[in-house]
């Protein structure tokens, strides 16, 4: 049997018509059946087994999520280095990386377990006890949800009250990352505002500059501020001049000296004192090849400030 020109033309648009919807389908569903993205941090170290108890339920909720860390060694307790460090890398992660954080020294209290989704598109699994603090101002709040514990909890974990990263927060984590549960059904949705931890924020004033020490660049001694580029211009200090750094704890003075300005520990000579912007792009103290904060003894928290003139 013969077929015509318009025939031929038809079957063969038909035939790449088919094969379109065959690729998209494939596509689709490998979309929705790639492996989620679980990123824990935690202070309990990597001395015990908690740790690896929090990833062997990750596992057992889906075998295939894709696990990885922020860090475990937050100083004990330490909420307001959790809320750091959480702000320091989420950013870098793929939108939609569910990211389960346990510094919780009220486990067991009335303290909320909650999950936030932010503006960026990231989810947060955590006790609302100040973790959150920093996120929420750099990355926004889009909605927030109470854990239900009578779903989103290991079962037959009831009785445990004192290990809530291993039997809520890694569970229900693992359960939104690998698409087990919706956002929608962590449980109710609650006020689009966490505990927050009051602390010291960047300002000029008077010809100076002030700030706080939210954090070291611990490997090394160098002290890193919450003072950003912009702030830190109005003083009108290029690299290569001097910059007069006073810091203070609890309004004591622990240090009153000078710093050279530079780009890159390059321009500087081996044990000079040195003030650069970090890869966060906030005005940091260091000792070129050497520890600022064993030196001088200066640390990080809430109760450290640092007042920068020209």
């Amino acid at each position: 049997m013969r077929i015509s020109t318009a025939e031929r033309l038809y079957l063969k648009g038909l035939a790449l018509f088919v094969q379109l919807v065959c690729t998209v389908a494939f596509l689709s569903c490998g979309s929705e059946t790639k492996p989620g993205i679980l990123v824990f941090q935690s202070d309990f170290g990597l001395k015990d087994g908690a740790v690896s108890a929090m990833k062997g339920v990750a596992s057992g909720v889906a075998p295939d999520l894709k696990i990885y860390d922020v860090t475990h060694e937050i100083p004990p307790f330490n909420i307001w280095e959790a809320s750091y460090r959480l702000v320091q890398t989420a950013p870098y992660w793929p939108v939609g990386t569910v990211f389960v954080s346990v510094v919780d020294p009220g486990v067991g209290t009335k303290r909320k377990s909650v999950v936030v989704l932010t503006k960026t598109g990231h989810y947060f699994v955590t006790p609302d006890n100040g973790t959150l603090t920093l996120v929420a101002e750099e990355m926004g709040i889009q909605e927030i949800r109470e854990i239900d514990e009578a779903i989103n909890r290991r079962q037959n974990s009831g009785e445990s009250y004192t290990f809530h990263g291993r039997d809520v927060y890694a569970f229900t984590g693992a359960r939104l990352a690998s698409k087990v549960i919706k956002f929608e059904e962590v449980g109710k949705k609650l006020p689009a505002a966490v505990v927050a931890i009051p602390y010291q924020k960047p300002k000029f004033g008077n010809n100076k500059v002030q700030g706080g020490i939210p954090i070291l660049d611990i490997q090394y001694g160098n002290v890193w501020t919450n003072i950003d580029k912009t702030t830190f211009n109005k003083l009108n200090i290029k690299p290569g001049e001097r910059v007069k750094v006073q810091v203070f704890s609890k309004k004591k003075k622990v240090f009153d000296g000078q710093v050279l300005y530079v780009n890159t520990f390059g321009e500087a000579p081996e044990g000079e004192r040195v003030g650069y912007f970090n890869s966060l792009l906030k005005f940091s103290i260091a000792i070129n090849m050497g520890n600022f904060s064993q030196q001088e003894h200066v640390f990080s928290g809430n109760e450290w400030s640092v007042v920068l003139s020209k």
